[in-house]
């Protein structure tokens, strides 16, 4: 397990050490992206990794974008901090979706642990310390993703678009080339508006977060919405293709098509 949980940002498994807030902000990411999907596309195989029956369980993130459950390190002290013990434990003792809250409640808590430790270890001073927060808070939390406040708070911010667009919504966020019906709250301006349209239409949108890696809406891209949760994806974060999205009548996403009772 020795350096096993800093692996490289291109994933090889030499030390990896940011010693600038850019750099440790970036750890910060791709190691958050990795627990989010975690706890939203890739959540059946998490829920089922997290067996009761082991022994004590860790949730990590890894800056490669990618996560791991497994057992903590040995070391004492360990190089980095430790995210929570035994999430495994705790799985079939309450409801799947405030476990996994839970558990988001936690990866944050560790995330930022982490980031800061390398700002202690590197000599961050008071200003790179205080920028290094501001990045990071930028970004929502892993709690408000799986939880869906996240979009909640976008909601607050344009329920008027939304309740003029809702009678229209194809289910699909597409590209701003395609001439079909689009939900009002994502449709990009015509290229003929002038530049103050353009602005507002820019901060409007960017609110909108992406249900798998919680980056947000860029009008460039193609995004598809969930109709049973009604988060909105990156095509590339779910694997829709433009192309593909035209004969999808009704679109689940990877979370809600894997749900199932438990008992």
């Amino acid at each position: 397990m020795e350096g096993g949980y800093i692996k490289s940002m291109e994933g090889g498994s030499g030390p990896y050490n940011p010693r600038t807030v850019e750099e440790v902000f970036k750890d910060f990411k791709g190691r958050r992206a990795g627990m989010i999907k975690a706890l939203t596309n890739d959540v059946e195989e998490f829920y089922q990794q997290c067996d009761p029956e082991k022994e004590n369980l860790c949730l990590y993130g890894l800056p490669n974008e990618s996560w791991e459950v497994n057992l903590p390190a040995e070391e004492v002290p360990p190089e980095l901090p430790e995210p929570a013990l035994g999430i495994n434990f705790a799985r079939d003792g309450m409801q799947e979706k405030d476990w996994l809250s839970l558990v988001a409640v936690h990866s944050d808590a560790w995330l930022l642990a982490v980031s800061f430790y390398f700002g202690a270890r590197f000599g961050f001073d008071k200003n790179e310390r205080k920028r290094l927060f501001i990045m990071i808070n930028e970004l929502p939390t892993i709690f408000e993703v799986v939880t869906g406040a996240a979009k909640k708070q976008s909601k607050e911010k344009t329920t008027v678009t939304n309740n003029s667009s809702s009678k229209n919504k194809s289910g699909i966020k597409p590209r701003v080339s395609e001439s079909q019906a689009k939900p009002l709250k994502l449709l990009p301006p015509p290229k003929d508006e002038d530049d103050t349209l353009d602005e507002e239409e820019d901060d409007e949108h960017g609110d909108t977060l992406c249900g798998a890696c919680g980056d947000n809406y860029a009008s460039d891209e193609f995004w598809i919405c969930c109709d049973m949760c009604e988060k909105w994806f990156h095509g590339k974060c779910v694997k829709i293709t433009p192309a593909r999205a035209e004969h999808i009548k009704h679109y689940k996403c990877p979370s809600c098509s894997n749900k199932r009772p438990r008992v």
